[in-house]
């Protein structure tokens, strides 16, 4: 991007903060008409309309829009109104968006150091320790080397909402063993896929909204998503009823908020704190809506769908573990995703021993209470 264009984007933003590029002198002296005409930015996701986590993102649009007592308006979009889930961070970059909402494995494609940031090796630590890592561990700066200094992108991103391990997935036959699994069309993203490529399947990667068509078309005959709404939002009761939870393929993923350059530098103090730290308050939201809204819809699969739902065998989760360990190598040849990778084996062995330590085993208590419920 030019210089001069930055200038002239800087300079309507400007505009636009101040009702519309009116006489500054005029602006100035109608304080009344300021406060009735709010910056007003385009945000869209990756996700369908339908589907929970656009539901999450409205919640971070409902508190930013509070917290800015009507100074900042949102308009929230769906995967597709401006441009397709795997496009948001150029959109956002290009300055067609204001904000985006997806994960980083989505732009894999560009660097394959964005699995890293959410879908990459599980050393031992769950989303949040990934999370942690990420606000506390070197994590952002590493993200802003990656984007900014390597890809030369004009972005600002963080991360909210650590996801529970997502499933397995979702296929017709039962499955627990890696025999099995040979020769399956497999729907994943990002390193995942060449982690399952490591298992014997051909793996697609393709957006949510797409999986569930694949599958009636038989382009894909095995998939997962996220988690047991996004799934029955998709439909995927409809088109399989064998359904394995615990998964190392995608164990420690957040929401990526990506913000336009641009716009962070020219945006005032106050507003800037609150698209920022606004993603700090919706993380806690969506963990608390998805601790009640994936609990229910699995029970929903489970009671009325029909879905047969089992934890994976400790078979495939050792071959996971086996299949990570021959790719470690081949990502380190990369000197900056082996500066992530140390860094992230460093914080994983020090937080999650004094985690690991300390932590009851709930397991035991759970059973105790509710005696035969668990399936392990």
């Amino acid at each position: 991007m030019t210089s001069s264009t930055k200038m002239g984007r800087r300079s309507f933003l400007k505009k636009t903060a101040l009702g519309g590029g009116a006489a500054g002198v005029g602006v100035l002296a109608a304080p009344a008409v300021m406060a009735q005409s709010p910056m007003v930015l385009k945000m869209q996701t990756a996700w369908p309309s339908s589907n929970i986590w656009q539901e999450m993102a409205q919640d971070y649009v409902t508190r930013v829009e509070a917290m800015s007592g009507g100074r900042l308006k949102i308009d929230l979009l769906p995967a597709g109104a401006v441009v397709g889930a795997f496009q948001v961070l150029d959109a956002v970059n290009d300055g067609l968006l204001d904000i985006g909402h997806d994960v980083p494995v989505y732009w894999y494609g560009k660097n394959k150091a964005a699995s890293l940031f959410g879908t990459g090796p599980v050393f031992g630590g769950s989303a949040s320790t990934m999370m942690n890592w990420f606000y506390e561990g070197g994590g952002k700066a590493l993200y802003d080397e990656l984007t900014q200094d390597i890809m030369g992108l004009d972005i600002d991103g963080y991360m909210a909402f650590p996801m529970p391990a997502q499933p397995f997935g979702w296929f017709k036959n039962p499955v627990s063993s890696v025999d099995q699994l040979q020769g399956f069309k497999y729907r994943t993203v990002g390193l995942a896929a060449d982690l399952m490529a490591k298992l014997g399947m051909s793996v697609a990667q393709l957006p949510g909204g797409e999986i569930v068509p694949a599958m009636e078309r038989g382009v894909i005959d095995a998939f997962e998503f996220n988690n047991p709404s996004s799934d029955r939002d998709f439909g995927a009761q409809d088109v399989a009823k064998n359904y394995l939870l615990s998964s190392y393929h995608q164990a420690s993923e957040s929401f990526e908020f990506l913000f336009n350059g641009l716009l962070m530098e020219d945006m005032e103090p106050d507003l800037k704190a609150i698209l920022i730290h606004g993603v700090e308050a919706v993380s806690t939201a969506n963990t608390a809506k998805a601790a009640r809204r994936y609990s229910a819809d699995l029970k929903w699969l489970q009671e009325e769908a029909g879905v047969d739902v089992q934890r994976t065998s400790k078979e495939i989760l050792a071959a996971q573990i086996e299949a990570w360990d021959e790719l470690i190598p081949d990502l380190e040849s990369d000197p900056f995703m082996k500066k992530c990778l140390d860094s992230q084996r460093a914080w994983v062995e020090d937080v999650v021993f004094y985690e690991l330590m300390n932590a009851p085993d709930y397991t035991l208590a759970y059973e105790h209470y509710f005696p035969g419920k668990l399936k392990l």
